[in-house]
């Protein structure tokens, strides 16, 4: 299958962003914990709370946000993510206090980008008129499908007819939207995946998030898998979807520059380039982790240890750990051979070339798996579906 992200120069790809960020820059991801209700294939950190003392969380919000800037000077700020749980749920006002504590600690780039991920309800979509005030240019939206009865099956609480109403909603709001869909549910096969995707595409978001459903531990699904009452995801399948996947996003002009993310050009997510690309980014809030200053940071999961931690220290690190060259150099191998783009084996913030089988790496380009132009490695688009294997062959 051809894969154009492969047959054209970075620089016309990526735009501006992949020239410019340097490694005085940085990501910032902030966690909003809570959800009104908890997705039965979800394993993220989010919590169903009946009341939020919204004051409070600001405060301590702003209070995790200082500490981090604190240890960060003179940084230019390129990226904000509100991820969860649910942060279409967080006040307006809250929202707006985060963005400008954030644009007050650093230096933002003049094409800052300021992501909230939400949900497609109508209540939250009421909303986006004020979040956009409140500076958010870009979201996400948890589509998750376009079919009735597997939203039903996904636990979540919208309909088609809603998700799409908040959906018009969001591409009215804000200058850039980009939903997921979930795909190799129970019954799908490539030809109704095919229907669905090709209707998505038609929506005109210049970002799309495609994963493939897969059963977590500690999750609802986990617990009816071990019960016998759902089946694991058949790979062949997943495989066979994968392939329609790429092939559809790539006619439509939303080629992957990620495993699961497909973005017509100069509308990649830089937020999330920035941890595929293995650079700095702060993580605050319930859970959140971090990597600045070559050291591993996360905060407390459960909401009240986080917030009685931030008022007895001023942030809500529960971990903190130093990252060795070698586990960082295998840490940013792992995550730029899922870009398109590749990896820079000659970058000089870490040594790829310890951490790589230069005869392993030989021969996978031989078999087609991988391929190389001067410093750039890359996986082919034989290697992309079995990339866990290639990188375990090419990894010592």
């Amino acid at each position: 299958m051809r894969n154009s992200l492969l047959s054209e120069p970075p620089s016309s790809r990526y735009g501006s962003f992949c020239q410019e960020q340097t490694s005085n820059d940085l990501a910032l991801y902030i966690h909003w914990p809570f959800c009104v209700s908890k997705c039965p294939y979800c394993d993220f950190n989010s919590h169903v709370r009946g009341a939020v003392d919204q004051d409070a969380w600001r405060d301590a919000l702003l209070a995790d946000l200082a500490w981090e800037a604190s240890l960060l000077p003179g940084r230019r700020l390129t990226s904000i993510f509100f991820g969860g749980g649910t942060p279409s749920l967080m006040p307006p006002a809250t929202v707006a206090a985060l963005i400008d504590a954030a644009r007050g600690h650093w230096r933002a780039a003049p094409d800052l980008e300021i992501t909230l991920e939400a949900n497609p309800s109508s209540v939250e979509a009421a909303r986006f008129a004020d979040l956009a005030a409140a500076g958010v240019n870009r979201v996400s939206l948890g589509l998750q499908s376009l079919d009735d009865a597997a939203l039903r099956f996904l636990g979540r609480a919208h309909g088609v007819a809603e998700g799409l109403a908040a959906l018009d909603t969001a591409q009215r709001a804000f200058a850039r939207v980009s939903f997921d869909l979930i795909y190799a549910l129970p019954g799908q096969d490539a030809a109704a995946w095919g229907l669905q995707l090709e209707r998505a595409l038609a929506f005109g978001t210049g970002h799309l998030s495609l994963y493939q459903l897969t059963i977590e531990p500690g999750t609802r699904f986990a617990a009816m898998a071990a019960r016998g009452e759902l089946a694991h995801p058949d790979p062949d399948l997943g495989a066979d979807l994968f392939a329609v996947t790429r092939a559809l996003t790539d006619a439509a002009g939303l080629p992957a520059y990620e495993i699961s993310n497909h973005a017509r050009a100069n509308e990649q997510s830089r937020h999330n380039l920035t941890y595929w690309r293995y650079r700095d980014y702060a993580g605050i809030g319930p859970g959140a982790h971090g990597r600045r200053l070559a050291s591993r940071t996360q905060r407390h999961r459960k909401p009240e240890n986080w917030l009685a931690a931030v008022d007895a220290r001023g942030h809500g690190i529960v971990e903190q750990a130093d990252l060795g060259d070698a586990e960082r150099a295998t840490e940013a191998l792992l995550m730029g051979l899922r870009l398109a783009e590749g990896i820079n084996l000659a970058r000089q913030d870490v040594d790829l070339h310890n951490v790589i089988d230069p005869s392993a790496v030989d021969r996978l380009v031989a078999h087609g798996l991988l391929a190389r132009t001067g410093d750039t490695l890359q996986a082919t688009p034989d290697g992309t579906p079995v990339l866990n294997a290639v990188l375990a062959a090419i990894a010592r």
